[in-house]
């Protein structure tokens, strides 16, 4: 076995299988502790073993000859990944023991807090480009739900932009764990977020490795309607960012995919905004996007806009800063060249937060 890289508690090893061959292995140090160079390991291999888009990762679950300490006492009595093997003890924000219970027990207002919602876990850097494109000293939280990766450990983006002060970092809802603050539900999550945090806005997303099934309604990105109107319930101003792309191989998902539609059009139920690009050929970015799919996408947004204010944001100056993203944007494997509408969508979604944002005094530092 040998160590290849960490970020945060999650760290990458090459291990060597039973049969002689090696593969990538991921190991959660809170979880099953820090796998020492020529330790066996149990790997759980069936994700990998089926393709799956877990990121090519064999998953560590016991360093079985040396098995982790017990953790001190500590306060906290929240369970996520209830009763599997892997549970995870965790204090949320908004328990009894919590040092924030007071400021969440009776709170039920994020005061006008835009919240962006995206499907995919990709578009998180580019939403908190976009944001810091229309307001850089903004303050913004990411809240993981638990449609995909229930460990918020997975994320190279969102740990790499937490340590470099682009978000204020990462709060866990639901089942999902490991942020720098835990919730119980998206509703308590987005209550810390403006109320613990003091964040200007929300970007809200499942974790890595969305589930489909090609279905109608079979996609875990029904979530994403579930925030949307969580945020409106309280008080906030949910924005929904668009799943686009016009390099996707399956026609449901070109254009505005079909995933949003169905979420947009009959899962949320509140007043939204859904952020839009305009098309206009004048922008590099934009003329290289397919004529039909650019159709497809009008017609999209005209019967969208029969139910929600269609935001439409000029793109021009978006490329350069989408090129410089605080994180790598990739998608479905694709980056910024080979599909630059599904990252144009996320972007101008950001921009249409962040001009929703009061505009701060000069020199305003975005996290301190």
């Amino acid at each position: 076995m040998a160590l290849r890289k960490a970020w945060g508690p999650a760290i990458e090893y090459t291990v060597r299988l039973a049969d002689g061959g090696e593969a990538r292995a991921l190991a959660y140090a809170p979880q099953v502790g820090t796998p020492d160079v020529g330790e066996r390991v149990l790997l759980s291999a069936s994700a990998v073993a089926r393709g799956l888009g877990t990121g090519g990762y064999m998953m560590i679950v016991a360093v079985p000859d040396r098995l982790p300490v017990d953790p001190p006492p500590s306060p906290g009595h929240i369970m996520k990944a209830r009763y599997t093997p892997m549970q995870y003890m965790v204090q949320s924000v908004d328990e009894q023991e919590s040092p924030y219970f007071e400021i969440l027990k009776d709170a039920d207002s994020i005061d006008g807090m835009p919240v962006v919602v995206a499907d995919l876990h990709s578009a998180l850097p580019a939403i908190v480009a976009g944001i810091h494109k229309a307001e850089p000293a903004a303050r913004i939280a990411y809240i993981q739900t638990d449609g995909a990766a229930l460990p918020a450990w997975f994320s190279q983006a969102a740990r790499s932009m937490t340590d470099a002060g682009h978000i204020l970092g990462t709060i866990t809802a639901g089942q999902a764990y490991g942020g720098e603050l835990e919730a119980i539900n998206i509703h308590t999550a987005l209550l810390a977020a403006r109320l613990v945090w003091n964040a200007d806005v929300a970007v809200v997303t499942q974790g890595p490795g969305n589930a489909g099934t090609g279905t109608k309604w079979g996609f875990s990105g029904t979530q994403m309607g579930e925030a949307i109107n969580a945020a409106a319930v309280l008080g906030g101003q949910p924005i929904a960012c668009l799943r686009a792309s016009d390099a996707d191989p399956r026609e449901r998902h070109r254009g505005i995919s079909h995933h949003t539609m169905r979420v947009l059009t009959d899962v949320v139920r509140v007043n939204a905004i859904v952020s839009a690009p305009r098309f206009d050929t004048s922008d590099p970015l934009m003329a290289g996007i397919d004529a039909d799919v650019a159709r497809k996408m009008e017609e999209q947004l005209e019967e969208l806009s029969d139910l929600f204010v269609i935001d439409r944001i000029n793109t021009n100056g978006l490329v350069r800063v989408l090129e410089n993203a605080p994180a790598p944007l990739r998608s479905m494997g694709r980056g910024l060249a080979e599909d630059p509408l599904s990252f144009i969508a996320a972007g101008v979604a950001g921009v249409s937060a962040g001009k929703r944002v009061p505009r701060k005094p000069e020199g305003s530092n975005a996290i301190g």
